[in-house]
């Protein structure tokens, strides 16, 4: 068995689908040390993975992003994109690199496991002569031919037209809006040693893991016919199964007959007048009982009384509520959509920052929900989209035909099968 070295952004979206596949190479005898925020020791050390901290990292905790960054707050679309590449994503990977080299001296590990937003991974694959395994836990970026370049949730268009759109606009964004970030993540390789990346910032992992394993199915991603050898669809990264969650005393009324509606902003987004009140002001007279969740946060949090038909948690295991769900309102989360689509689940999707449009555009260019395309919806906005998803029975349809495409696969263990093919210890 071989040493293996995980090593992910300190945010819930980065190290949440990893835990799994962690457990499942400790499984298989392989020596297992992983270099996260101190925030996911507990989580960590639960999968049998040893756990090592950040040291000259900057380590921001279960802190939201927009208090980290005051200077990131408000900022959506291409502008959070060009923040967030320069300071979440590029400004850190000297310090990666310092604290990987060290932890690698005694560890003597052959190969670095990461979130493929961890582009440390690119400069330690050339410094320390690791294999590189990147896990895709967010829509693929990578420059494609037959797609719009990721970021403004642009649907995909393969035809002559639509190439000749999407080289445009990806030189639009690389050499214009972003070329800023990219220039800027090229200096921080530069301070290292290695020269400028010959590729756009997005494209890394693409080109320079060894292996991109991508945490969902070919379904509900765009085909693309120049897509990188390296990129194998391993199905969704679930979580364990909830073994210690008790059930609140109205869970009963889930099997009450009325359709049941899940409303979740996630664990990072705080502001409930983005999301979750306005849900429940759209649904508060519809005869539908909804489910709504804080994401961790205290339920006092969600200010304002709560209409009759709703049922306020601070968290409930998807695995235990989802089977009675009959759609998800999310602000698209990478994880929690593919959790929904796992169960057969359609979706109404709002979210405007991060990855959330490009999960948005899949979710409707997929046919499993509607994307609203705003963080912000109007309560009659959500109204009609929910009623649309639960009177159209192709909503459900093609979530459940995604559902038994997740099954056929079998997620940490086909992403342990290859990294092991990596490792010569197997073949697929």
């Amino acid at each position: 068995m071989s040493n293996i070295l995980i090593a992910t952004l300190p945010l819930a979206g980065h190290v949440n689908p990893l835990l799994p596949l962690a457990r499942e190479l400790v499984t298989r005898g392989h020596g297992v040390l992983w270099y996260t925020g101190r925030h996911f020791e507990t989580a960590v050390r639960a999968t049998g993975a040893d756990y090592a901290p950040f040291a000259s990292a900057p380590d921001h905790g279960d802190t939201p992003l927009d208090d980290v960054f005051p200077r990131r707050r408000g900022r959506s679309g291409l502008r959070a994109i060009d923040f967030d590449m320069r300071h979440v994503f590029a400004d850190p990977i000297p310090a990666y690199v310092r604290d990987l080299t060290a932890l690698n001296r005694r560890f003597h590990a052959g190969t670095l496991v990461t979130d493929a937003g961890f582009l440390a991974g690119a400069a330690l694959r050339r410094l320390l002569y690791l294999k590189w395994v990147a896990v895709g836990v967010m829509p693929l970026l990578a420059t494609s031919v037959d797609t719009a370049p990721f970021g403004p949730g642009i649907a995909p268009r393969s035809d002559a037209l639509g190439r000749l759109r999407n080289r445009a606009l990806s030189a639009l964004l690389q050499r214009g809006l972003l070329a800023g970030a990219n220039a800027h993540t090229a200096r921080v390789f530069e301070t290292l040693g290695l020269g400028r990346p010959a590729r756009f910032m997005m494209d890394l992992p693409f080109h320079e893991a060894d292996v991109y394993l991508h945490g969902s199915v070919p379904t509900f991603e765009y085909p693309r016919r120049d897509l990188p050898g390296s990129v194998k669809f391993v199905g969704p990264l679930l979580p364990d199964p909830a073994t210690t969650f008790v059930r609140p005393a109205w869970w009963d009324e889930l099997r009450g007959g009325r359709p049941v509606v899940h409303v979740t902003q996630g664990t990072l987004d705080l502001d409930f007048e983005k999301l979750l009140r306005p849900t429940l002001q759209a649904l508060e007279r519809e005869d539908v009982l909804v489910v709504a969740t804080t994401g961790g946060r205290p339920v006092s949090d969600v200010r304002g009384p709560l209409p009759a038909n709703v049922r306020l948690e601070p968290f409930i295991p998807h695995d235990v509520l989802l089977p009675f769900v009959d759609v998800m309102v999310t602000n698209g989360g990478f994880g929690g959509v593919q959790r929904a689509l796992a169960e057969g689940v359609p979706l109404v999707v709002a979210g405007d920052t991060e990855d959330k449009p490009e999960v948005g555009r899949r979710v409707s260019w997929s046919g499993v929900g509607i994307d609203l395309r705003s963080g912000r919806p109007r309560p009659g906005r959500i109204r009609d989209a929910v009623r649309a998803v639960l009177r159209t029975p192709s909503f459900r349809a093609r979530a459940q035909h995604l559902q038994q495409e997740y099954r056929a696969v079998s997620g940490p263990r086909l992403a342990a099968d290859y990294i092991d093919a990596l490792l010569g210890a197997r073949t697929i």
